[in-house]
């Protein structure tokens, strides 16, 4: 088994001409825990719907996670919930604790070829989380959940997809994410893969399946804890 690196190599990444962003945890750091909005949102939106008491909502809320990828799939094999008002409540968060970050913005607008953010979430939660941080006019687009047709990473058929839609050829793309499950299909696909992981990794609480131990090093080429030190050293090395 390979042992990811953490410092970025310029030949590793001559060839990438798209650039792929996972949005939560990895756009943003992990500590800002926007998620902890959306999470107190969909068990809220569980509760209601089903009639159950906010401990027995979370639990269903994360086995249909565990089981489907989302919330939100297990809900509408399960329960035909419409997903357009699940995500809408979900996503009904503050955004304050996100501030503007013109190094990584700069970072961004460096890397040569098209930038796009492939979210599970919604176009419009990523371009208010982008838009906060002051990042959202260097992406080229937004591939989100609506476009899966509701069907979230890790799926393969969703990666498919939007390669497709964009035209990209995966063999010359780098995808950066925060959960290393969502990497495995880009890395069978020839991208360059970069997991993202919290600063404080070792009292970080994640799932058992998030820690580095617990990774297959064979689909994670780097590992980082700060994306913007990352991209300045990657452009830095390749100037």
């Amino acid at each position: 088994m390979n042992t990811p690196a953490k410092i970025p190599s310029p030949a590793d990444f001559s060839h990438v001409r798209d650039w792929v962003f996972d949005l939560d945890n990895t756009l943003y750091p992990h500590h800002i825990n926007l998620f902890a909005q959306i999470d107190t949102n969909m068990t809220a939106f569980v509760s209601e719907l089903l009639q159950l008491e906010p401990a027995e909502a979370k639990l269903l809320q994360k086995r249909y996670y565990h089981e489907h990828g989302t919330t939100l799939a297990g809900l509408m094999l399960h329960h035909k919930v419409d997903p357009n008002a699940f995500l809408e409540r979900a996503h009904a968060i503050d955004y304050s604790a996100l501030l503007p970050d013109e190094v990584l913005g700069s970072a961004i607008k460096r890397l040569p070829g098209r930038k796009f953010i492939f979210t599970n979430g919604t176009v419009a939660h990523a371009e208010a989380a982008a838009r906060a941080l002051g990042i959202l006019d260097h992406f080229d687009d937004i591939f989100d959940i609506v476009a899966a047709d509701y069907v979230p990473k890790p799926a393969g058929a969703t990666y498919d997809k939007f390669a497709s839609l964009n035209r990209i050829d995966t063999k010359h793309a780098a995808m950066f994410e925060d959960l290393p499950r969502n990497l495995m299909v880009p890395k069978a696909l020839g991208m360059k893969t970069v997991l993202l992981v919290p600063r404080n990794l070792d009292t970080a609480i994640l799932e058992t399946w998030e820690r580095v131990e617990h990774i297959d090093a064979d689909i994670v080429d780097y590992l980082t804890d700060d994306l913007t030190s990352f991209l300045q050293r990657l452009l830095s090395d390749a100037a």
